[in-house]
């Protein structure tokens, strides 16, 4: 009895372990799924979700934003693509960027070879990832740079170098030429959403030794002969400065001497003037009156004979009386008016300068208001 009933629990257990074995089994498989069908996009990257099976296989043309993404393990891959800044250099060196030579040639106008190491930045416009995986299968930026885009680099050069001359390029014309490559570039991959942020041309162009000898030497001529224009310039402007040195010792010369002249005419007019008016002021009676004023009152100690003699002039040498008086007179209101007239200008003068005065006051006073 107690044999059966042992026998009767075990397969009583060993049937109720079967479904839970199987319950636990699922959920051990569901929790591989769940964490196979999760993955997390990263800042500076968008994730493309890429249908493997069913009628709509291919990639999805919305990219997923950062952060946690479901997605079928199944059926569905998640190709993660970077949007952040890359930047490549391609060189002749080995030791810098690749191990082999990468640096790009191009010719100019004149047929001359040119080779330059080249520096590029770029980024990938987010909404236009799906569309750049799906063309070129590339989720790697930086073995994208070093095919398709260091082939259009180096033919956006090739087309736009065969523009210039050599001269132009390898002088102040290469920032002229990095600009138009950076412009053609833009056109041309923009339409992959590929953004350029910089092209850059490092280090010194590489030409041919005996073309460069020959730009080097010209361009050393071409300054030598700018250095001589900006002597000549110089001393141009030296001797125009000289010349205006002397025109202006000159004038003041002129002028010192002219106003000197005027002071010495002044003064023998005024002196002349002078000498007139005493002239004609000086009257018989006037002078015989100065005589006696001046006389002391004794008499010569020695006399020829005869009766002593008086004081006398000729009066008849100075003149008429009458006429000398009216010069005096024309000449003294010659005088008045001469007076009058130097106080009317400056009368004038005063009531301008307080007129400024007033008006400037005015002004003042009306900013003051306002």
């Amino acid at each position: 009895m107690a044999v059966g009933r042992d026998r009767d629990l075990r397969e009583r257990a060993l049937t109720l372990a079967k479904p839970l074995a199987f319950f636990v089994g699922l959920l051990l498989l569901g929790g591989i799924l769940i964490t196979s069908c999760v993955a997390r996009v990263d800042a500076a990257h968008v994730g493309i979700r890429v249908k493997l099976a069913g009628s709509n296989r291919g990639v999805d043309d919305i990219p997923v934003v950062t952060g946690w993404v479901f997605y079928n393990a199944l059926t569905e891959q998640l190709v993660m693509f970077p949007t952040s800044v890359q930047t490549v250099v391609w060189t002749k060196s080995p030791h810098e960027g690749a191990p082999v030579d990468e640096s790009i040639t191009f010719s100019s106008s004149d047929g001359i070879n040119i080779n330059a190491d080249i520096g590029f930045s770029f980024h990938i416009e987010p909404n236009m990832a799906p569309h750049l995986y799906l063309k070129y299968k590339k989720p790697n930026l930086l073995e994208l740079a070093d095919g398709y885009i260091h082939n259009a680099v180096r033919e956006a050069f090739t087309l736009e170098a065969s523009q210039m001359p050599v001269q132009d390029i390898y002088g102040a014309g290469k920032g002229k030429l990095v600009a138009a490559v950076t412009k053609r570039l833009q056109d041309d991959l923009g339409k992959d959403g590929v953004m350029i942020d910089q092209l850059t041309i490092n280090g010194a162009l590489r030409l041919p030794e005996n073309v460069a000898n020959r730009i080097n030497l010209s361009m050393e001529a071409t300054q030598q002969a700018i250095q001589a224009e900006n002597r000549v310039r110089q001393v141009k402007a030296e001797a125009e400065q000289a010349i205006t040195e002397a025109e202006g010792k000159a004038s003041a010369a002129r002028a010192t001497a002219r106003g000197q002249a005027d002071a010495r005419l002044i003064t023998a007019k005024a002196e002349a003037k002078a000498n007139m008016i005493l002239r004609y002021s000086t009257s018989p009676a006037v002078l015989q009156y100065r005589a006696l004023e001046r006389w002391n009152g004794r008499l010569p100690l020695m006399n020829g004979g005869g009766s002593l003699p008086m004081l006398t002039f000729d009066v008849a040498a100075l003149g008429k009386e009458e006429g000398n008086l009216k010069a005096l007179e024309r000449l003294i209101g010659e005088d008045e008016q001469d007076e009058k007239a130097a106080a009317g200008e400056a009368d004038k003068g005063g009531k301008k300068d307080a007129d400024k005065a007033d008006g400037k006051d005015d002004k003042a006073g009306a900013k003051d208001k306002k």
